[in-house]
Parts: C-alpha cells; sequence; structure tokens
C-alpha cells in the first residue's frame, strides 16, 4: 500500500525519470515504481538531478493486476510509462480501478487509446476517477494549438502536424514497431475512423518557420482522431508527424517494412521477442540529456470549416520534458482539485488547454503560439 500519493510506474526509464524530476519541483511527494529495485535507485540517484532533496520512495513491483492494485492503495494518481500499452497497460488500467486511482500515461499507440476508450472509460466515469492516456508532448502539445484554434466557430477540421528534435528512445523504438506490426493507424473522416493507406510512406509536409519540406508518417495514427471522434465541433482529423532528421525519417520505413516481414508468420509471443531485438539494433541506449538548442519541438494545426479558418504553431524545446512536466502537473492538479472531466479524457479537456499551456510556458519550454484566423 502507497504512502505517497502519486506512483510513477515505470520511473527508471527515460520518460519516468523526468516526471520525477518535475514531481521533485512541484513538491510532490512520490513512489518510484518498476521491476527492479536496484535499476530503480540507480536511476533516481544518477539521473534526476536534485533527486536528494524529494520526498520519494522506491517500490518493486511484479506486473499483474494484484501486486499493482496493492501498490497503488491509498494513492491518488499513477503516472505510466510502461510500453508498449496495448501489452502492458491492461493491468495497469485495471488496478487503478480496483484502487480507485486517477491513471495517466504518455503512450502514442493509437490503439491502445481505443482500448481505453471502448472498455475501461465508462467504468472510470462510473467510479469518478479519470483515465488520460496519451499525456505526451507529441500528441497533448498539438491539442493545445488545435483547441485555441476551436475557440472560433465554423472550424469542423483539423490538420496536424508534430515535429521534434532528437532521437526516440529505447522503449519509443519498440513501440513503433510493435504498433506497426499489430495494428493500424487510422484518422477521422465524418466522425468515423478511415484507415491510412500502409503503403503511402513517407509524405512531405511544410513545416512553418523553415523553407525546406519535412518528411512525415502517420505516425500510428496519434491520439488526435480519438480524442476527436466525439467531439461535436469536429467532424475530420488526420495527424502526420515525424523527427527532422531527414536521414532517420528515411530509414524508418524501411525498419519496419524488414520487421513486418520477418515477423509476419511468427506467434506473439516470438514476434514480440524479434521486434525487441529489432528495435535494441535501431536505439540500444538511453538518448543524452536533452539539449533546448537541439531538441526542438514544433506543433502546427491547420483548422478549417465551410467559410472559416485558423492556423496554429507552437515552438518548443526539450519534448520530453514537456511530457514530464504535463504528467507532474496533471497529477499536481489531480490531489487538489476534480478534473474538468473524468472517464476517458485527453489532457486538455481533464485539465484545459490554456491551463497546460501556461506550464508550458512559465517552465521556458514553449515560446507564445503563433494564431492566425480568417472568418467570414
Amino acid at each position: 500500500m502507497s504512502t505517497k500519493p502519486v506512483i510513477v510506474y515505470g520511473a527508471s526509464g527515460y520518460t519516468g525519470r523526468l516526471i520525477c524530476e518535475y514531481l521533485r519541483e512541484f513538491g510532490i511527494p512520490f513512489v518510484a515504481a518498476g521491476r527492479s529495485s536496484a535499476t530503480l535507485k540507480t536511476s533516481m540517484e544518477s539521473h534526476v538531478p536534485g533527486i536528494e532533496t524529494a520526498d520519494y520512495e522506491i517500490a518493486e513491483v511484479a506486473h499483474d493486476v494484484e501486486s499493482l492494485t496493492e501498490l497503488f492503495r491509498g494513492a491518488s494518481v499513477v503516472c505510466n510509462t510502461v510500453g508498449p500499452f496495448s501489452s502492458y497497460g491492461p493491468e495497469v488500467v485495471r488496478a487503478c480501478l480496483a484502487a480507485g486511482v486517477h491513471y495517466l500515461d504518455t503512450t502514442g499507440e493509437q490503439d491502445w487509446l481505443i482500448t481505453c476508450d471502448e472498455a475501461y472509460g465508462a467504468d472510470f466515469a462510473a467510479a469518478g476517477l479519470l483515465l488520460s492516456p496519451g499525456l505526451a508532448q507529441m500528441y497533448t502539445t498539438g491539442e493545445i494549438a488545435a483547441e485555441l484554434c476551436l475557440e472560433y466557430p465554423g472550424l469542423d477540421t483539423l490538420d496536424i502536424a508534430v515535429f521534434w528534435g532528437g532521437s526516440p528512445t529505447i522503449a519509443s523504438t519498440r513501440t513503433i514497431l510493435v504498433n506497426a506490426a499489430t495494428s493500424r493507424a487510422h484518422y477521422l473522416r465524418q466522425n468515423t475512423y478511415a484507415e491510412f493507406d500502409p503503403n503511402q510512406g513517407l509524405v512531405p509536409l511544410v513545416v512553418p518557420g523553415q523553407h525546406e519540406l519535412a518528411m512525415s508518417l502517420p505516425w500510428g495514427g496519434t491520439s488526435h482522431p480519438v480524442w476527436y471522434r466525439n467531439d461535436p465541433r469536429v467532424a475530420n482529423c488526420k495527424a502526420q508527424g515525424g523527427v527532422f532528421n531527414a536521414e532517420l525519417m528515411n530509414g524508418v520505413p524501411l525498419i519496419v517494412a524488414q520487421a513486418l516481414e520477418a515477423t509476419k508468420d511468427m506467434d506473439p509471443v516470438a514476434r514480440d521477442a524479434a521486434l525487441t531485438a529489432t528495435a535494441a539494433q535501431v536505439m540500444n541506449q538511453m538518448p543524452p540529456r536533452e539539449n533546448p538548442r537541439l531538441n526542438k519541438s514544433l506543433d502546427s494545426v491547420h483548422a478549417s470549416g465551410p467559410l472559416a479558418r485558423a492556423h496554429c504553431v507552437i515552438h518548443g524545446n526539450q519534448n520530453y520534458k514537456q511530457t514530464g512536466l504535463m504528467q507532474a502537473f496533471a497529477a499536481s492538479w489531480l490531489l487538489q482539485q476534480p478534473p474538468k472531466r473524468v472517464g476517458f479524457a485527453s489532457g486538455c479537456k481533464a485539465f484545459g488547454h490554456r491551463e497546460l499551456l501556461g506550464q508550458l510556458r512559465a517552465f521556458g519550454l514553449v515560446s507564445a503560439p503563433v494564431l492566425t484566423v480568417q472568418d467570414n
């Protein structure tokens, strides 16, 4: 049973450490939880600046509903960073529901968001609990830009681009491959999921602020079509994105295609092991701590309607730190007041897009949004 109000599950990973770092800055006691207490101890002491001033403890826990439920009891919020979420998320969500705690995660897996919405959303709502997967830079910062556009009436279509500078983590690389092998990517067309052409390959996009085109992928479809499927303001939503590194982007479709071909006849267990090995070949070490001069982010949303247009661009830096901050702020909010919405809800719906933007601005992680509105 937890004696701290917040549990970071998967705290030894790259994103988990950043969540712990910001929980310390908010002065929030937390439990750093995961499979190995030794790994957690090393990770906290070596990679979380100022950890000696944090109020925290370490908990080693098995990944099953019973063990997780026992750990979660007494806490208020769980920040889950253990992916692929489609594989490891159900036990955590069910344990949160059993223990009566709010659930946050950093997923970008569209199929996991759909599962959360359809399989668990109603139960969390009935319990007065928040189920908010995908609270992360690659999704929430873009949603903030979309919501700023949607403050103006007459818009029903969202065209979203998300880019960032840097390399994906070990966990993100594995998740990309597993997601590509086990699920399809969708966009929203007239409030209905439509599948991206799996053979479309890279798509060049115009990126605000630079002359060079950037190469993009559906990136699993992203969270945005799921969040907006039941929003009465939005009928269509499509998101694409990637990293600014063109060489890396050009290699992603080839890596994914080779992995899919090599594992197409394998059973799920063998396929997972093979994809994990392939991911290790692509990225087998933690990326360095982010540098704001190198690790830049860009979220661009074109919103349109029959007679109206709006465009919002948010330039930022250190996308993983943006994720860590938003997770910590959400936890802080939930310790002090109820979310704006219970059950399945995005970060913007649960905490407010301007509130989240304010935190990102206060910590110097994004610049003021550039919003252009045209209406008739």
